[in-house]
């Protein structure tokens, strides 16, 4: 289990969860700031972790 479960709100999963990859925010574009302060969505990483591959 990776030892980072802490999830951000607009992660997906926790970091290194099979089927899973990070992503750039679609909130901040990967800035990790909006509306000039930290992203809420991806907690001022830039970064969210998402689902990949599906069917």
């Amino acid at each position: 289990m990776p030892e980072n479960t802490e999830l951000n709100p607009g992660d997906e999963a926790a970091p290194g969860t099979p089927g899973t990859g990070e992503n750039i925010c679609p909130a901040c574009n990967g800035s990790g700031k909006k509306d000039g302060g930290k992203c809420e969505t991806c907690a001022g990483t830039g970064k969210v972790v998402e689902g990949i591959g599906g069917a």
